[in-house]
């Protein structure tokens, strides 16, 4: 990666030119790329809507795509989305400018969910579900309106490793964000290029860049949020093994459905002895005298 004002993307203008963030520059991009060749994410001359929220993670998403599509390496188009949900307080501004700044082609959607959301939830209960359901409705209305082929999100290895564990103690079931999923229509993808990569490594990487972090009011304002509590307990065991976090996220990319109890992805009642095979090991036992 070189550096040089003509041959530099200016999301990347201005980074530092330390050692260390060059390695977390570098590391980031890296996985980006692992996890796009290995889910089979590029579809040639495809289009991709680039969600961002204004968060450090669609800020590192944006950056990465764009510069592997500097680079050669993303033969895809990029349209970055911004949906403003209504939240009070929000500041519409800072992302169109952001964008125009960096000539970034984008559109930015109003839908006022926000009031839906109060509206809808009891007291006491948590918007994330219903607030995800309905930013998804509407970035999949906005993928088709502009002739894209995939909804592009910036969730990373923490985000799935927290939604494993949520459905695991809340849900009763082994699952969590793919990489790569088909929507139930069956008219696009939703991608994760970030899969592979540390939340730890996004927000080192957004705030080394001066990104003009927009925080969630919406849901960040709650507290006891499930997730959070997953979070706290994976921080708690990271803390204690160092690592941690990795060797689970291996864990996810290495199922076993022999070793596991699901009678739908291995066929237990029809796993049969080998008799040949019987009948050759008790030839091979000794006779007792």
């Amino acid at each position: 990666m070189l550096d040089d004002a003509d041959d530099i993307h200016p999301l990347f203008a201005g980074a530092p030119r330390t050692t260390e963030f060059k390695k977390l520059r570098k590391r980031i991009v890296r996985y980006a790329r692992e996890a796009i060749e290995q889910y089979g994410m590029i579809e040639r001359d495809a289009r991709w809507l680039v969600c961002l929220s204004g968060g450090k993670d669609s800020y590192t998403l944006l950056a990465v795509l764009y510069e592997l599509k500097w680079r050669g390496l993303l033969p895809v188009d990029l349209l970055a989305c911004n949906l403003d949900q209504g939240q009070p307080g929000f500041p519409a501004t800072v992302l169109p400018a952001f964008l125009e700044k960096m000539g970034v082609p984008h559109r930015i959607e109003y839908q006022d969910t926000y009031s839906i959301v109060v509206d809808k939830v009891p007291a006491g209960r948590t918007y994330c579900a219903l607030c995800s359901r309905l930013r998804r409705g509407n970035l999949y209305r906005i993928a088709r309106e502009e002739g894209c082929s995939a909804v592009v999100l910036g969730h990373h290895r923490d985000d799935i490793l927290e939604t494993f564990f949520m459905n695991l103690f809340h849900g009763g079931r082994l699952a969590t964000m793919p990489p790569k999923l088909l929507n139930e229509e069956g008219d696009l993808f939703v991608y994760r290029p970030l899969a592979h990569v540390a939340e730890a490594d996004c927000e080192k990487f957004a705030t080394a860049m001066g990104y003009p972090i927009i925080p969630c009011d919406l849901c960040g304002s709650q507290d006891g949020l499930q997730r959070q509590q997953v979070k706290a307990i994976l921080d708690g065991w990271e803390a204690n093994s160092p690592g941690r976090r990795q060797v689970m996220f291996r864990a996810l990319m290495n199922a076993r459905p022999s070793h596991l109890l699901d009678p739908k992805l291995f066929d237990f009642a029809g796993l049969s002895r080998d008799s040949a095979a019987i009948e050759e090991n008790l030839r091979d036992i000794p006779k007792l005298r």
